[in-house]
């Protein structure tokens, strides 16, 4: 079990989504679900996480801009597990141990 209960380990990612600011980095969890879950390390499939640490003044979109999601994808945005509007997404900064959580639109039937 990983350390956030969910089945495997977590992996750290090495990418860099924005540069340091004064004050250092935060840590965050990056979770992908679905098919966007294809465009993290492969390592990191199985978990569908990785942790990064962002610049304290990294948004929402700078996260996202090194995977390469097109935007189209980018449906659910939840951050703690509270919904984050579009116009948000380039303004949104995050606190230690914030949880960062994609879902592509989904149908069904």
């Amino acid at each position: 079990m990983g350390p956030d209960g969910g089945a495997g380990p977590v992996i750290v990612a090495s990418k860099t989504v924005a540069e340091p600011a004064a004050g250092g980095r935060v840590k965050i969890g990056f979770k992908l679900y679905a098919s966007l879950t294809d465009y993290l390390p492969a390592q990191a499939r199985a978990s569908n996480r990785v942790e990064l640490e962002v610049a304290p003044d990294a948004t929402i979109a700078d996260v996202i801009a090194p995977y390469g999601l097109p935007m189209k994808l980018v449906h659910l945005v939840l951050v703690n597990g509270r919904y984050i509007a579009p116009a948000d997404r380039a303004t949104r900064t995050f606190e230690e141990g914030d949880v960062l959580a994609i879902w592509p639109p989904i149908a069904g039937g």
